[in-house]
């Protein structure tokens, strides 16, 4: 087990939104996103929070379970996409960031699928078409 000093940095996407994260040992566990705390940001929605917070809360079991006494400060630079798609690359960030530190909880962040971007983004438009599959009305005459 690795215990950073100066801390652990890793990035995480999903859609347009691109994320940093910087885990930072402190007697505290805050996370602060593009400078603000993360209930602001994410404007205190449930859903958004909830994303980012059972990784956090499964590092903090885990850590209690081996009696280890670390708290972490997530700084995070987000840009790009939606609120819902930077919770998400957050997560993915944060993840792979405690996987730095915490090993053998890989297991547990890949069951419940914390470790694989989703690769979903937005379809091109095409030539000759309206949207990226709709076209435009056919007339016969």
């Amino acid at each position: 087990m690795i215990q950073p000093t100066i801390g652990v940095v890793r990035s995480g996407g999903r859609k347009t939104a691109n994320v940093c994260v910087k885990l930072v040992p402190s007697s505290s566990s805050q996370i602060i996103v593009n400078g603000k705390p993360a209930s602001i940001y994410f404007q205190e929605n449930a859903v958004y929070l909830q994303t980012i917070f059972t990784a956090y809360e499964l590092v903090k079991i885990e850590s209690q379970l081996l009696k280890i006494s670390t708290k972490y400060d997530a700084f995070i630079q987000v840009n790009g996409g939606g609120l819902s798609a930077q919770s998400q690359a957050i997560r993915l960030a944060l993840c792979k960031a405690f996987l730095e530190i915490y090993p053998h909880l890989r297991t547990y962040f890949k069951k419940r699928g914390f470790l694989t971007r989703d690769a979903r983004i937005k379809e091109r438009r095409k030539y000759g078409l309206k949207k990226a599959r709709k076209a435009p009305q056919f007339s016969k005459r």
